[in-house]
């Protein structure tokens, strides 16, 4: 390490002085090697502060040359666009990124930011400076400014130093232009309509922050004027941010898209920036709070250095918010699939079991279209339209699927997963709520086997005494027994993966109504002149006010219906042994093969097959449960950390109150008189 610092240039004004390789042999010095543990970065460090610590030359000889070429450089862009998203929108920085994994840019030394590509070239370099405690770094950090003064008055300036505070003050100006740009954008102005644009914060900080930079600028060119503190700037900076919040809480409530959610993670990145620039120029701030400032900003800017290139992200950076969108929708839809009460319980049967009654109809469908032995596309098709129209039928009937509810319940939980402080969560309610939501789908469960179940019976049974034939041949009965085997099949694999379709169909749904409030979906139906002229006024402003509130769920349960009716033959044309298992059609599909074996079936076949369909069943509800609550918790950046004391909690309400697990209670007066009231104000 000694013989790195002898080769520091000590004249500024030599020419190795103007080039990196001194500070790059530095960098490769404290860097671990291949096989080294990362902590060694910190042994490296800290032996490099005992040297400048001993040699007080080297300390200063290093300082300098640091300033200097800081001074030669263009820094501005380092601080205005490395973690920032650029202004081309996500497709086009996702493009970007792309390419320039596989073929890089050209570098230009006369840029800062194209300097660290040759002082830390791998992705991973952040990964052992951020290793490095704060300690050491601040041990040398004094190395390098021995008796550095707390008294802005006392530190003089070089040069040097004045080129540097230009800079940042550049960078300053261009991140409030581009604040003032991105707040008064039509988009965030019709979610925040509140906010004029004659007045809004985003502008007042430019005219606040010009006025800043403008006496900075004359005091650092002779001004003896010393500059005025950030305070003013800081706080409209802190207007920006309130707003900014503001326009996220009515995101959820009005929708968001792409576009506008790719617009606030870059506002919040370029305030969240100009706030540590400002914080490092302010003569009101002591030396140890640049010095922290400093290193943070430091280190922030070379991990977005490395990671400039990485696609995830870009997808992260954006997605969080779009899917807390998606999600609060289905958070507030799983207010509906709680029962809460004896009589919302009972409904909830009810509810399930018309559903029940429509798939046993759906399901014997299904096998009437098998027998036209259509082409495989044409198969799909039917299949599709049948699972499809069917489900769209059952939403428009209010009945209730079981297998739909965890989609929608899982982003209730995740809602109360959430805390202010990421610490107090209320495990009691927390109990309650997952209590209700396990007996609300026991019963959707059983509302929707115990009507299925019958129906196919009854329907395959009437078929046999009237055409004298049964509905399906001993083959294909025993082909759907097989299916429905546990042991002897691929069942509970296709119950996954029908679980990943229920999923992926409660997103669907969240990201329709979101674009249904988003797009003002009941405001345009209603200028629709023809639908005007067809339906009246009245009824088509009652048609566009449903599909605001009802798009969602009409189309989730359309591609839903698709995705079962099309898997099948994907795994089939594929040549892969994927299809799809749900516990309804399943529980009818054995009814209607016990039919057609006339009974003749082995107590053995009966109660494999009985566990068949409970396996699909119980892999439908965990699979799209977990997949749903997964992500209702990222979008809601929500990392729980009591699911010990939460599993506790339910053991000891299941070991006191197990019937709550089945049974709802019985209804109080209060919740007797609600649901009076409820029945009464609902629209006709």
């Amino acid at each position: 390490m000694l013989h790195l610092l002898e080769k520091i240039p000590l004249n500024t004004g030599s020419p190795e002085a103007d080039q990196l390789d001194a500070l790059i042999a530095l960098v490769d010095a404290i860097r671990p090697e291949r096989g080294q543990q990362i902590d060694s970065a910190t042994d490296k460090l800290r032996n490099l502060t005992y040297l400048l610590v001993q040699h007080p030359h080297f300390a200063t000889a290093l300082r300098q040359y640091l300033r200097h070429q800081l001074s030669l450089r263009r820094q501005s862009s380092l601080y205005t666009d490395v973690g920032i998203l650029s202004n081309d929108g996500f497709f086009s920085e996702l493009k970007r990124r792309v390419v320039y994994r596989f073929l890089p840019p050209a570098l230009d030394e006369r840029f800062l930011v194209d300097c660290l590509d040759k002082l830390f070239p791998f992705d991973k370099d952040y990964v052992w400076l951020q290793a490095i405690t704060p300690q050491d770094w601040d041990a040398f950090l004094d190395a390098l400014h021995p008796g550095t003064s707390e008294n802005p008055a006392e530190r003089e300036q070089t040069p040097d130093q004045q080129k540097n505070l230009t800079e940042m003050l550049q960078a300053m100006q261009v991140l409030s232009y581009r604040i003032s740009a991105i707040g008064i954008e039509p988009e965030l102005i019709r979610i925040y309509s509140e906010v004029k644009a004659f007045e809004s914060p985003f502008l007042m900080q430019n005219v606040e922050l010009h006025r800043y930079v403008d006496g900075y600028q004359r005091h650092l060119n002779g001004d003896p004027t010393p500059p005025e503190d950030a305070s003013h700037v800081l706080v409209m900076l802190e207007q920006c941010q309130e707003v900014v919040n503001k326009i996220r809480k009515n995101a959820l409530r009005l929708g968001t898209s792409v576009a506008v959610t790719y617009r606030l993670v870059r506002l919040d990145q370029h305030l969240d920036r100009l706030h540590k620039l400002l914080s490092l120029v302010d003569v009101a701030a002591t030396q140890q709070q640049k010095r922290h400032i400093g290193l943070n900003l430091t280190l922030e800017l070379i991990e977005a250095h490395n990671r400039k290139y990485t696609v995830r992200e870009l997808f992260a950076d954006n997605i969080n918010l779009l899917a807390r969108n998606v999600t609060e929708n289905a958070s507030q839809t799983g207010e509906h699939y709680i029962a809460e009460n004896r009589s919302e319980y009972n409904a909830m049967y009810r509810s399930a079991a018309g559903a029940g009654f429509i798939i046993g109809f759906m399901a014997l469908i299904k096998i009437l279209a098998s027998y036209l032995h259509a082409p495989p596309l044409v198969e799909a098709f039917l299949y599709s339209m049948n699972y499809a129209l069917g489900f769209m039928l059952i939403h428009l009937l209010h009945c209730t699927v079981a297998t739909k509810q965890p989609a929608m319940t899982a982003s209730r939980i995740a809602a109360g997963l959430h805390s202010t402080d990421g610490r107090n969560i209320d495990l009691d309610s927390l109990t309650d709520m997952i209590v209700k939501v396990i007996r609300t789908q026991f019963i959707a469960v059983i509302g929707n086997l115990s009507v299925a179940f019958p129906v196919a019976w009854l329907l395959v049974s009437g078929y046999a005494m009237l055409s004298g034939h049964h509905f399906v041949t001993p083959d294909k009965a025993a082909h759907l027994l097989q299916d429905i085997d546990p042991f002897g099949s691929l069942a509970l694999f296709h119950a996954a993966i029908a679980g990943v379709c229920l999923f992926l169909a409660g997103l669907i749904s969240g990201y329709y109504d979101n674009k249904a409030l988003y797009t003002h979906m009941a405001q345009r139906v209603v200028r629709l002149r023809w639908l005007n002229r067809l339906l009246g006024t009245a009824r088509t402003a009652r048609v566009g006010n449903y599909l605001e509130h009802g798009l969602g769920a009409l189309t989730g349960n359309f591609y839903f219906g698709i995705l079962l009716g099309s898997i099948g033959t994907i795994g089939f044309l594929l040549g892969l042994p994927i299809d799809i298992r749900h516990i309804t059609f399943s529980t009818a599909n054995f009814a209607i093969a016990l039919v057609a074996l006339d009974y003749h079936v082995s107590w053995q076949v009966i109660v494999i097959s009985s566990l068949g369909v409970l396996g699909i069943g119980l892999v439908n509800l965990w699979v799209s449960f977990s997949l749903a609550l997964l992500v209702a918790m990222r979008s809601r950046q929500v990392h729980f950390r009591h699911g010990q004391p939460l599993l506790k909690s339910l053991w000891q309400r299941f070991l006191s109150r197990p019937i709550e697990f089945i049974i709802a209670p019985r209804d109080s007066k209060q919740s007797v008189q609600g649901a009076a009231t409820s029945e009464t104000d609902k629209p006709t």
